[in-house]
């Protein structure tokens, strides 16, 4: 874990949170306080004293390794468990290592973009307090590729890493721009995700169709197989696509040697959050709201790529059972960081305690037993919490 520099600066007053969340987590582990602290700062101070933490060590590591029932294989990478923590919450590479050594099966950095950029003016996140919802139009903050690249050292034993990639928002070429990402990280990352459905970049959810999403896989595609050895990489999806959007991109896929899917980004819907202060904010809803719709468009996708087709499952999951449904739903493994706002790191061993504890109950011996029971039902629009 890389230490704090004067080359990692933050704004006035960050030091006093850097104190108080490290004495905090090395003394205490309450989880009422952790919540009170955090929660009473803006968000993004609150995030940025969280990867402090992180990077100073001040968070505890689980007591015990993971129950073996919990390991699997996705995509060819072999996980201790099936729950990682989603990008958005690591954007420059800080704590992947950190992100796994807490628990988690495996971390996904970014979304990382080529050249280095702010982002939207701030404010540009909001809490919704009372529904477990963020709404964000962070649009890419990015300290650039060279960063990144830096900190992701190999070998790192014990913790799988994905690199989220993207576009910056003032590129001439969008798809040139996940080609240099392909290119840059093919060598350090573990996996790569394309985001190509935040809703937070004019233009960027474009790529998920026609002629722009084929010439996009064709060459990252390419890119990819010209590295030194392959890795695995996933399109990350938006959960407002319909129905005939999905049809033409299980096509698409179906047609190259993509290795897997997340689903889903954040929505642009409000439905269920239109009573809250800030639901009006421009940008992505994620968080507990978010669930149903991004669980049904996870279960259509499975029903239209198969049984097989590697699926990691994110978008409103904020405790055991919504970890399980996902699964049922079709997940093959399953993401989350909006929850962590609101559940504290305690849920990670919540969540995987209530999936090794189902498997058990199933009779299984992975959580595979649990993957896809409920498939028809959720895409059907039969099944929600």
């Amino acid at each position: 874990m890389l230490p704090l520099t004067a080359r990692h600066t933050f704004p006035r007053g960050f030091d006093v949170a850097f104190s108080e969340l490290g004495r905090f987590f090395r003394l205490s582990g309450t989880r009422q306080f952790s919540h009170e602290l955090l929660l009473s700062m803006p968000p993004e101070a609150a995030h940025a004293a969280t990867i402090a933490a992180l990077r100073m060590g001040a968070v505890p590591k689980p007591a015990r390794p993971d129950p073996e029932n919990l390991g699997l294989e996705l995509a060819g990478l072999g996980l201790p468990n099936p729950l990682g923590m989603a990008a958005g919450f690591d954007k420059n590479a800080q704590v992947g290592h950190a992100l796994c050594q807490l628990g988690f099966g495996f971390a996904e950095v970014g979304t990382v973009t080529p050249l280095p950029q702010a982002g939207n003016a701030k404010p540009r996140v909001f809490r919704l307090e009372g529904a477990g919802a963020i709404i964000n139009r962070m649009g890419f903050n990015s300290a650039g590729h060279e960063p990144a690249m830096a900190r992701l050292d190999r070998p790192r034993p014990g913790a799988t890493i994905g690199v989220n990639i993207g576009a910056n928002k003032n590129s001439d070429d969008f798809v040139a721009d996940y080609v240099q990402g392909v290119r840059n990280f093919a060598p350090l990352a573990d996996y790569i995700a394309l985001n190509v459905s935040s809703p937070n970049t004019k233009g960027l959810r474009d790529l998920q169709s026609g002629e722009a999403l084929k010439r996009l896989l064709g060459e990252v595609l390419a890119e990819r197989a010209r590295a030194p050895f392959r890795v695995p990489v996933f399109l990350k999806l938006a959960p407002d696509l319909d129905e005939a959007g999905l049809d033409e991109i299980a096509a698409e896929i179906g047609a190259v040697d993509l290795d897997g899917l997340i689903i889903s980004n954040t929505t642009l819907s409000r439905t269920g959050v239109e009573r809250f202060k800030r639901s009006a904010e421009a940008g992505g809803l994620s968080g507990a709201p978010l669930f149903n719709l991004a669980t049904r468009r996870l279960a259509q996708m499975r029903l239209r790529v198969g049984e097989k087709f590697p699926i990691i499952g994110v978008g409103g999951i904020h405790d055991g059972p919504t970890a399980l449904a996902k699964l049922a739903a079709g997940a093959d493994a399953i993401q989350l960081y909006t929850g962590l706002v609101f559940g504290g790191f305690e849920l990670i061993t919540e969540i995987k305690t209530a999936i090794s504890e189902a498997i058990t109950n199933a009779g299984g011996t992975g959580p595979g037993v649990l993957v896809g029971t409920e498939t028809k039902d959720w895409a059907a629009g039969k099944a929600e919490l």
